[in-house]
């Protein structure tokens, strides 16, 4: 197995740095532990994870259809949601894969701008479902807020319980994660956002995922979903400038292989907090930041591209640089 011969000096590099761009916690892991941290407070604290809730989510969905809670990625809206009596015809043809995939076609403008009459409304899960069905689903992308609380909603129907309590049970639990706290919209944990973690535990679900669902030595989710959230679906939002997405999967972004750097997938929350995994390095990072601005992603992405990526040298067994 290869092991990482970290650049230390280049991840210590960083620290200058990190102030000024409005970073507050940060930390990298490989299979051997967590290899560099800082936190601007001095430690590390319960916080918002923003849309990094979304990966969180696609997880669970793939532990409910391993226990044969939902039948499957084919299954419809209407299997586990009564939709309303004026629903647009057009969602008795959306499946959780559309879902998963922002692929819907439910009418959701750029940048996700109903989110928040959703949130203001009476009935977010009601709300998504009166929106106009737009376009055939698995046909268009559009990043949307609604489906991931839809799919909240349905995770919470097959479940017979919240949707943090089966968190907590299936995934938080098994991983050590005992510090939480969920938002709800009208009853339903939020699908999109409202996740609180601490940068340690983000960590963890990381490395989970880079050893492709196991936890010492537990299976926690299907490798085989791991996978598949991990490859592209879409171009998504590739060609989105300043370049802080990228192509996504089941509910995670996708970061193609760049200049002899290897691809990984991401977890993305608003204005630069990134749960980044590279499956092939074995390596797992977070970096977190004050919010201000959509754009300011790239103040934590560049640190991601540019110093710790790059710090990691996979080297064989016999200590020859991996070079395939």
């Amino acid at each position: 197995m290869s092991r990482i011969d970290w650049d230390m000096e280049r991840l210590e590099a960083m620290r200058g740095l990190l102030e000024e761009r409005g970073m507050r916690s940060m930390a990298v892991a490989d299979g051997g532990g967590v290899v560099w941290s800082w936190h601007a407070a001095g430690g590390d604290r319960l916080s918002a994870v923003y849309s990094i809730t979304k990966s969180v989510l696609s997880l669970l969905i793939g532990i409910a259809i391993r226990d044969g809670l939902i039948g499957g990625l084919d299954d419809r809206i209407g299997d586990y949601l009564d939709l309303p009596k004026d629903a647009h015809p057009g969602f008795g043809s959306i499946r959780l894969r559309h879902l998963l995939t922002m692929t819907s076609g439910i009418d959701w403008p750029d940048f996700d701008k109903p989110y928040w009459a959703m949130r203001r409304s009476d009935d977010a899960v009601r709300f998504v479902l009166s929106r106009p069905v737009a376009h055939e689903p698995g046909t268009v992308f559009a990043y949307n807020t609604g489906g991931s609380h839809l799919l909240a909603a349905i995770l919470a129907a097959a479940a017979g319980s919240t949707v943090l309590d089966y968190a907590r049970r299936k995934l938080f639990e098994p991983l050590g994660i005992r510090r939480v706290k969920w938002n709800a919209l009208h009853g339903v944990h939020e699908g999109g956002t409202g996740l609180h973690l601490t940068t340690a535990d983000l960590l963890k679900i990381g490395m989970m995922t880079v050893r492709e669902g196991v936890w010492e030595g537990r299976r926690i989710v299907p490798a085989e979903w791991i996978r598949e959230s991990f490859r592209p679906a879409s171009k998504g939002l590739a060609l989105y400038k300043p370049p802080i997405f990228g192509r996504y999967g089941r509910h995670w972004w996708v970061a193609e292989p760049v200049d002899g750097r290897p691809g990984y997938a991401f977890a993305l929350g608003f204005s630069g907090q990134y749960l980044a995994v590279a499956p092939e390095l074995g390596v797992a990072a977070v970096l977190r930041r004050t919010a201000t601005t959509r754009a300011d992603s790239l103040k934590s992405r560049s640190l991601l591209d540019e110093y710790i990526l790059p710090a990691a040298a996979v080297m064989r067994r016999d200590g020859r640089p991996f070079s395939g």
